[in-house]
């Protein structure tokens, strides 16, 4: 018996799904009843028990390495196979991946790195997972704020990827839109875990001020603040919506 809630009978694919926002989006869809896929290249079965454990939810651990396609494929099979279908994908997985910020410290490997996971990985795990999806299927891209204007804690490499897949966005939802199947963006301004954390943390004083000072809110976001519209997004409530890019920065950054 499908648990009640917006994603009740529904199955959820989280990339990147083991890590700080990737496991709060998970727990976010498990609390609205939805299976949950956690794919990530590391840390998964832990954050698949977790949800099992806190929710009562059916929930798989995939370990990927997301710019590998023929993996991308074999796992969103694995995916239907497991848990009965693939209704929703959230594409989480990415970053900078620790690579350098300084332009004269970026690499060609830095490049690759950051274009293959970011780019061609959000590209990958969106092509198969359209092509298993019910007519009413829902995607959810996560650009960045890096992607939206200069960020001072992000190197170019990152920008430039991050800027892509709000391209990759718009084109998938025209693509697919025809047969109703809806693709979306969120772009997140600073929210502060894992590398992030540590980045803004090694920040001169002065800086971090700068970053604070510069959002209107005058805050850094909870979890949730993400959470909630990404799952709006993948969701009834945004049924006509489609190839948006939805802006989560406290006000940092306000497109015309």
């Amino acid at each position: 018996m499908a648990r009640e809630g917006r994603f009740g009978g529904k199955v959820v694919v989280v990339t990147g799904g083991a890590g700080g926002i990737g496991r709060a989006v998970c727990e976010g869809f498990a609390a609205e009843g939805a299976a949950v896929a956690v794919l990530d290249v590391h840390g998964t079965d832990e954050a698949a028990a977790a949800v099992v454990e806190g929710y009562g939810v059916p929930a798989r651990g995939y370990q990927l390495d997301v710019s590998d396609r023929d993996a991308v494929t074999a796992a969103m099979d694995a995916v239907v196979a497991d848990l009965g279908g693939l209704d929703v994908l959230v594409t989480l997985a990415g970053g900078s991946l620790g690579t350098p910020k300084g332009l004269e410290e970026i690499e060609p490997e830095h490049v690759d790195l950051v274009i293959d996971v970011n780019v061609k990985g959000t590209f990958y795990c969106a092509q198969a997972a359209l092509a298993r999806m019910p007519d009413d299927g829902a995607v959810v891209t996560v650009s960045s704020i890096g992607g939206r204007q200069p960020s001072p804690v992000t190197g170019v490499p990152y920008a430039a990827s991050k800027a892509a897949v709000l391209g990759l966005t718009r084109r998938l939802a025209r693509e697919v839109g025809g047969r109703g199947q809806r693709v979306n963006a969120v772009a997140p301004g600073l929210f502060l875990t894992g590398r992030l954390q540590q980045m803004y943390d090694e920040m001169p004083a002065v800086q971090r001020d700068e970053v604070l000072g510069a959002i209107p809110l005058a805050r850094f976001p909870e979890l949730r603040e993400i959470v909630d519209p990404v799952l709006f997004l993948a969701g009834p409530g945004a049924s006509y919506i489609t190839g948006v890019v939805l802006d989560v920065n406290g006000g940092r950054f306000m497109p015309l």
